[in-house]
C-alpha cells in the first residue's frame, strides 16, 4: 500500500493498515490541516469549500470523510457531486468559496485516488502553501467546531450546465460553425465523469452524431486511464469504422485531452495544445507558455505570429504562475493539458475541445490534414535510477558545465537546447531517479541524445 504526500495533496491506494494508503485517518488528518489553512489565510468571507469528484469506485467514501471532516472543522461544504478538476475549480470561484477539494487520482488506475487541493482563485496551491498544509496536517495543530459551530453540506448539481454554458459564451467559440460543419464525433471518457459532461458539450456545441466509448461512469476502468495512445485503440480503431471526422478521449477527472483523427492516427497529446494555441493566436496574438519538457512546436508556432514564448517550470502551478506573468493569451503542459485564461487558469480537456472543434470547423480541414501542417518533432521520455547516495543536485551542475557552449536552462532541473533539439533533465522529488525527456526531428535521434545523455550520468556518477 502506498501513501503519497505532496504541496499538491495526497494520492495513494485504498486499503490496508493505519500507517498505509489512502485510508480515512490519514484524510481526517490532512483534510484538517487543510481547512486550518484556508481559515488563516483564505481572503474570501464565505466560509464554505467546494468538493466534487470523479467517478472511482472509492470515491463516495472518501468524499464522504472529507466532507464530514471539513463540517466538523465548522465550514460548509458545497457537494457538486460527480465532476471535472475544472469543473471544480470554477465553482470554487462562483461560489466565492474560501477553496475546494478535487476528489481525484487523475490517470491512476482504480485502486488510487486522491485529494487535489485549491484555493479562493480555483487554482492548485504551491510550493510555499502547500507546505504549510503538510506542516498542519503532520503536527495536528487545528481545533474542532464546537457543536453550535459545525458545518453542513449544501449539494449543488448545476455546475455541470453552469460550466458547459461558460464555455459556449468564450468569445472564440463558435457554434453555429461547428454545428454548419455536421462533424461525427467519437469519445472515449474511461467510465468516468467524461461520460456524464462530454456528450452535453457536444451537443450544447451543435454536435447531432456522437460515437460513445466507455461513458458509463461506474469507476470501474475499461483501460488504463492515462490518455495515451496505447491505452486507446479502441477508439482508434473506432474511427474509420464509424467515419467519424474526429475523436476526443479524456482522463477520469477530464483535465487532459487526447484527440484522434478521421483516420485513426492519434494527433499527439503535445500538439493538443499546438493546435488550440494556433486558433488562439491567429484571433488574438499574444505570449504562450508550456513546461520545459512540453514540444518546440508551440515556440515555432507562436514565433509565426510574431509573439513570444516562454517556458516554466514542470507543474500546472508553474505553468500559471509564468502565464501571469508574462500576460499569455494560451498555455499549458505537454501533456494535453489545455490552459486558457478566459476561461479560467487551469487545464480543461472541454474548452480544449470546444476551440479545436472551432478550429477544425473554420479551416475545414480533416484531423491529419491539419496535423500536418505543423512542424514534427518527436519526444522520448527516459529515466535513469541512481543509488541514493548519489548527489544529483551535483551531477546537473556538471552537465551544465559540459554543455556550456549551448542555451542552458536552470529553473527545473537542467534543460539543454541544441539548435535542432534539446534534452531535460529533471530529478525526482521522492526516489533517486533522473528524467531524461528528449525532442527531435525524429524518435531514434531524440532517443538516441537521451541515451547518449544517460551514459554521461553514467560516467560523472562514477566519479
Amino acid at each position: 500500500m502506498t501513501l503519497i504526500k505532496s504541496i499538491s495533496g495526497i494520492r495513494g491506494t485504498i486499503g490496508g493498515r493505519v500507517d498505509e494508503g489512502l485510508n480515512p485517518l490519514a484524510i481526517v488528518k490532512f483534510v484538517a490541516g487543510y481547512a486550518t489553512f484556508i481559515r488563516n489565510n483564505s481572503r474570501s468571507s464565505a466560509n464554505r469549500i467546494v468538493v466534487g469528484r470523479d467517478a472511482r469506485i472509492s470515491g463516495e467514501m472518501v468524499k464522504s470523510v472529507v466532507s464530514g471532516t471539513l463540517t466538523g472543522m465548522g465550514f460548509d461544504v458545497v457537494d457538486i457531486g460527480f465532476a471535472t478538476t475544472p469543473t471544480t475549480a470554477m465553482a470554487v470561484v462562483m461560489e466565492n468559496a474560501g477553496g475546494g477539494i478535487i476528489v481525484t487520482a487523475s490517470h491512476n488506475p482504480k485502486q488510487w485516488n486522491a485529494l487535489k487541493l485549491l484555493n479562493e482563485r480555483g487554482e492548485f496551491l504551491n510550493e510555499i502553501t502547500g507546505n504549510e498544509v503538510l506542516a498542519l496536517a503532520e503536527s495536528e495543530d487545528f481545533t474542532f467546531a464546537a457543536i453550535d459551530s459545525l458545518g453542513k453540506v449544501i449539494v449543488d448539481s448545476r455546475y455541470k450546465e453552469r460550466h458547459i454554458e461558460s464555455i459556449l459564451n468564450l468569445d472564440l467559440v463558435d457554434v453555429p460553425s461547428i454545428k454548419a460543419a455536421n462533424f461525427r464525433v467519437a469519445i472515449d471518457c474511461v467510465n468516468s465523469v467524461g461520460g456524464i459532461v462530454l456528450p452535453d458539450l457536444l451537443y450544447a456545441l451543435g454536435v447531432k452524431e456522437i460515437f460513445k466509448l466507455h461513458c458509463n461512469p461506474h469507476g470501474h476502468f475499461s483501460h488504463n486511464p492515462e490518455p495515451l495512445p496505447e491505452h486507446l485503440t479502441e477508439i482508434s480503431n473506432l474511427m474509420p469504422q464509424a467515419k467519424a471526422d474526429v475523436g476526443f478521449a479524456v482522463d477520469p477527472d477530464v483535465d487532459r485531452l487526447a484527440i484522434v483523427g478521421e483516420n485513426g492516427q492519434f494527433f499527439g497529446e503535445e500538439y493538443t495544445l499546438v493546435a488550440v494555441s494556433d486558433y488562439v493566436l491567429s484571433r488574438t496574438p499574444g505570449n504562450t507558455v508550456s513546461n520545459l519538457s512540453s514540444s518546440r512546436a508551440l515556440r515555432d508556432i507562436t514565433q509565426k505570429y510574431g509573439c513570444r514564448y516562454e517556458a516554466a517550470a514542470v507543474g500546472e502551478v508553474n505553468v500559471v504562475a509564468k502565464m501571469k506573468e508574462v500576460n499569455a493569451v494560451i498555455g499549458g503542459e505537454g501533456n494535453g493539458g489545455i490552459i486558457y485564461p478566459a476561461s479560467h487558469y487551469g487545464r480543461d480537456a472541454l474548452v480544449g475541445i470546444a476551440l479545436f472543434l472551432t478550429y477544425l470547423a473554420k479551416n475545414k480541414m480533416t484531423v491529419s490534414e491539419l496535423r500536418a501542417t505543423y512542424p514534427a518533432y518527436f519526444i522520448s521520455k527516459q529515466k535513469m535510477e541512481l543509488s541514493p547516495d548519489i548527489d544529483i543536485d551535483n551531477i546537473l551542475t556538471k552537465i551544465k558545465t559540459q554543455f556550456s557552449n549551448f542555451d542552458i536552462t536552470d529553473i527545473d532541473g537542467v534543460k539543454i537546447d541544441f539548435p535542432d533539439k534539446w534534452v531535460h533533465l529533471r530529478k525526482s522529488n521522492t526516489e533517486p531517479i533522473i528524467r531524461i525527456y528528449s525532442e527531435a526531428r525524429s524518435m531514434p535521434e531524440a532517443k538516441a541524445l537521451g541515451e547518449e545523455v544517460i551514459r554521461l550520468v553514467r560516467t560523472l556518477s562514477d566519479k
